[in-house]
């Protein structure tokens, strides 16, 4: 595995990456290399190539070397005309090159440093149709002026207006288009990136395919070869077409689009045909931004819900809940922050995990291993910081600790440059890097990393990847010799590793090792989070120079061309921070916990259907549930159907609950009534009223014998099912009561008066034949009412929600506020812990279904539904929940997408009740029914 197909780079010799960096591959013609001697003349036959800058000759016998004259290095350009004397022998007319310098490209068909010959010297070429050699010498004479330009702001501005011209003057070609029944949506000029390369050419995009067809003729297949070898096999297979000058892609292959930020500019777009493969399709830099978001905006319409799956958050929690690896959710993290493999100096940048490439064996349990994942590479070592700090408080504003990056050119290709050689020649000029400063040893290259004065990289995607190819030297480069007189050959290894398979496979497993996995948020916040900027950064020791920022520099605001082209350059060179994805503190990976057998859950031995809170023992809970039960039956809620349905309020349902050996389900209403359904009889037995106001809500309390219900009239009730009537009231509030909670012999009542009030409350007081006494405890005050209210598992935190869309985290020991979040636009109607007590789920009238890490308080998903939802349960993946429309809708919170719909209510869903095994659900809705469901075997 390589950079190019190996097939590809036999057959094609020349490449993009023969032209200096920022230039344009114009026109090829073939011809002819005369050479004379004096006893004959040699012609060679091959390819004349003119670019912006040079001119180059591909000869068809590979046992020849490329040539390469840069344009600037010429003294003259001449046309000479053909023979037409009739006494002499014919003579076609011929380009006359003088120049005082030719290089010497591939010799022997051999990648190797370029042989540069100085000296006067005139080179001669032959076009093989001869009409057109006036035309070819004057298209060279405009160039020739164009590099002989003194400022090279003013060479490139010349050079740009050839290639607009040129591009002004082509359009896409529409006998390529794969059906004339296609029809064309929008047609404009693009370049498509490649490392180091941008190729000029036109998009056309129609109703079923994109097309990119190159400015050059250069055939598509030799650009599609730079495919990146990290890239797995099978990843551009939605490019169904691959004619010699056209690049198709099937618009309903593409999976994923994002716009990028390419020369510092918002110009560029990278098409995803896969879902998980880093390495893009095709990634095409725009001349303008409004043709690059058109072009957006079309293809997204092909797409589900492409513009709400992929963002930050999302990923994040997939990752903290285990659905995405260390490695997968760093790849994503790089995507989104406008990193690329098509863009050197915007290539995904990994962290070193490792600290220890000494030890004969691995030891991935000791702590010591590891390097220090809340430090950047340049605060690893305290000596050298301290150094760094003392020059730091010296220096004038703006100031900066580290003098270069942690990702550059560069540096990616000193880690690959035994796979990609024709790349760093492109890089420097034709030469390779000192034989010593080359990537020749792993633990060499950390060390310098550690000790050497400019020396803070980071690593790359392929040091966790399969393929150790850029490990080796496979390709039998000529890459130099070192001082001590070794050749540079294979990389040398840790003595930890037996091959470089094997080091990659332990690598691999470093990064997805328990320490790393409860370390890796910390060094997520330096790279992308709230420590990349800002006073954050100057703390954290990791403050780079301010040009490496996104928006450290406006190019477009720079008037002297010279010195824009060239502070573009340096950015461009030097590296690029990552775009800043977080700005509070990175929540921490949730590591797995020792799960119980699952062999020892109720659930395995009970249909679904007929699984009841009873059937848990007495000191059960939901937590006590094995991951594998939760997944089992929550990968059949979407198969619940309804098994019965009754009406019994006048007015809408607004809570309900159930005695514990689900016989009994009781129910609150707008109607101001509470309702006992015997699920038995089919029937309900019991009808309360305690005022002429709404009950908002009801819970069970005291193992089932009283019922706790809040009522709009301020004040909440307390019903005893053994005596059938009212045990006890309590007048807490000066505004409606909302929702009430129950731990740990203490009740939680939220209000619209801005307050949730705790009250310690005995439950033998409450079921005995007597009035309990309520003990004020606390008063949470909120700037608005009060509109809904949740417990964690263990009781230890409370989390209320507001009707101006805030939403609170409180420590219920000590009654302190942890996060407070705005949260929503809206009111919040309802929130909820996840099982694990690390996430709130929140919905409100703003349509938005929101989850809160309780850790830092960001809010780390967010959907815009097509409903208002009013109600919810779910298990920290999935949401069941009930809104407008009277329908049960699944969610999957990983996907943010709907997996199930089922039709319920006539009216809204208004409350939700499921049992601690999750196989069984009550609904009640605006139509004033309850449904009870169970699962369809």
């Amino acid at each position: 595995m390589a950079f190019l197909k190996t097939k590809e780079r036999k057959k094609e010799r020349f490449s993009l990456l023969l032209l200096d960096l920022e230039e344009y591959y114009f026109e090829e013609h073939t011809a002819y290399h005369v050479t004379s001697s004096s006893a004959k003349t040699r012609k060679v036959r091959g390819s004349f190539k003119v670019c912006s800058r040079s001119v180059i000759f591909d000869p068809d016998d590979l046992t020849e070397p490329i040539l390469k004259i840069p344009l600037r290095d010429c003294q003259k350009i001449q046309f000479e005309e053909k023979e037409s004397n009739p006494f002499h022998e014919p003579k076609p007319s011929s380009i006359s090159v003088h120049c005082e310098q030719v290089i010497y490209i591939k010799e022997n068909c051999i990648i190797s440093p370029y042989r540069n010959q100085r000296g006067t010297k005139r080179v001669n070429f032959q076009l093989e149709v001869w009409r057109k050699t006036e035309d070819v010498v004057q298209t060279l004479h405009q160039l020739h002026r164009a590099s002989c330009l003194e400022k090279l702001g003013d060479q490139t501005a010349m050079i740009t207006a050839n290639l607009q011209s040129r591009l002004a003057r082509s359009s896409f070609d529409k006998l390529c288009l794969q059906s004339v029944a296609e029809k064309p949506h929008m047609e404009c000029a693009v370049a498509m990136v490649l490392p180091l390369v941008c190729n000029p050419g036109h998009v056309c995009i129609t109703d079923d395919n994109l097309y990119f067809q190159p400015l050059s003729g250069y055939p598509v297949r030799c650009l599609m070869c730079w495919v990146w070898f990290f890239c797995s096999n099978g990843a551009h297979e939605s490019i169904l077409s691959l004619q010699e000058q056209v690049l198709q892609i099937k618009l309903h292959k593409v999976r994923r689009i994002y716009k990028r930020r390419h020369g510092l500019r918002p110009l560029g777009l990278e098409v995803f045909c896969s879902e998980n493969d880093f390495c893009s399709d095709i990634y095409l830099k725009f001349y303008n931004t409004a043709d690059r978001d058109e072009m957006y905006y079309y293809i997204a319409t092909f797409l589900d819900n492409h513009l709400t799956e992929h963002t930050a958050e999302s990923y994040m929690l997939q990752w903290q809940r285990g659905h995405l690896s260390n490695f997968q959710y760093l790849l994503h993290l790089n995507n989104l922050a406008d990193r690329s493999c098509n863009d050197l100096s915007q290539y995904p940048v990994f962290p070193w995990v490792i600290a220890d490439y000494t030890s004969s064996q691995l030891d991935l349990t000791n702590p010591d291993t590891f390097r220090d994942l809340s430090k950047p590479v340049g605060a690893l070592n305290r000596e050298r910081l301290d150094q760094l700090l003392c020059r730091f408080r010296g220096m004038p504003e703006p100031r900066f600790l580290y003098g270069s990056h942690y990702s550059s050119p560069g540096y990616v290709l000193f880690y690959l440059v035994r796979v990609a050689p024709e790349h760093m020649l492109c890089l420097q000029n034709g030469r390779f890097d000192h034989a010593d400063r080359m990537f020749n040893s792993i633990g060499d290259t950390w060390k310098n990393c550690l000790e050497g004065a400019t020396d803070f990289k980071e690593l790359i995607p392929e040091f966790y990847g399969d393929d150790p190819s850029f490990l080796g030297n496979q390709l039998n480069l000529d890459l130099g010799r070192r001082q001590n007189g070794s050749y540079v050959g294979d990389v040398s290894l840790p003595p930890w590793a037996s091959d470089a398979k094997d080091f990659l496979q332990k690598h691999k497993m470093a990064l997805e090792s328990p320490y790393v996995s409860e370390h890796l948020h910390e060094w997520i916040d330096l790279v992308f989070g709230f420590k990349q900027r800002g006073s954050e950064a100057v703390v954290a020791n990791n403050v780079f120079h301010p040009l490496t920022y996104e928006g450290g520099v406006d190019c477009d605001s720079i008037e002297d061309p010279d010195q824009r082209v060239a502070m573009l350059t340096q950015i461009l060179e030097f590296g690029q921070t990552p775009k800043q994805l977080f700005t509070t503190p990175h929540p921490q990976r949730i590591t797995p916990r020792v799960q119980q057998n699952l062999t020892r859950s109720p659930s395995l031995t009970s249909p679904i259907s007929e699984l009841t809170p009873g059937s848990l023992n007495e000191d059960s809970s939901f937590e006590d549930l094995t991951e594998e039960t939760r997944k089992l039956v929550w990968s059949n809620v979407g198969r619940l159907t309804p098994s019965c349905r009754h009406k019994i309020h006048k007015e809408a349902v607004t809570a309900i609950a159930v005695t514990r050996d689900g016989a009994s389900i009781f129910t609150t209403s707008q109607d101001s009534t509470l309702k006992m359904f015997s699920k038995e009889l089919k029937d309900f037995q019991r009808s309360v009223s305690f005022s002429n106001m709404a009950l908002s809500s009801c819970l069970m309390l005291a193992d089932g014998e009283i019922v706790a219900c809040s009522s709009w009239d301020n004040n909440v009730y307390f019903y005893s099912i053994p005596y059938g009537r009212r045990q006890d009231t309590l007048m807490g509030h000066d505004d409606a009561v909302s929702e009430v909670c129950w731990s740990n012999n203490k009740l939680y009542t939220a209000s619209w008066d801005s307050t949730v009030k705790v009250w310690q409350c005995d439950p033998r007081a409450l079921c005995a034949h007597k009035r309990s006494h309520f003990e004020l405890l606390a008063e949470l005050e909120h700037d608005s009412g009060v509109n809904a209210a949740g417990l964690s598992p263990s009781g230890c935190l409370l989390v209320s929600g507001c009707k101006d869309g805030a939403v609170t985290i409180w420590d219920t020991s000590t009654y302190g506020t942890l996060q407070q979040v705005d949260c929503h636009t809206g009111t919040v109607h309802r929130l909820a812990f996840s099982p694990d007590g690390l996430h709130v789920l929140s919905i409100g009238t703003d349509s938005c279904m929101k989850v809160t890490d309780v850790q830092t308080g960001m809010v780390i998903s967010s959907v815009k539904v097509e409903e208002e939802l009013r109600c919810f349960c779910w298990d920290g993946n999935s949401v069941l929940c009930g809104g407008q429309s009277g329908d049960l809708l699944l969610w999957d919170l990983m996907s943010n997408a709907i997996t199930s719909r089922m039709s319920a209510h006539s009216g809204a869903v208004t409350a939700i009740w499921m049992n601690e095994l999750c196989g069984t659900v009550v609904t009640g809705g605006e139509d004033r029914q309850i449904i009870y469901w169970k699962m369809h075997n």
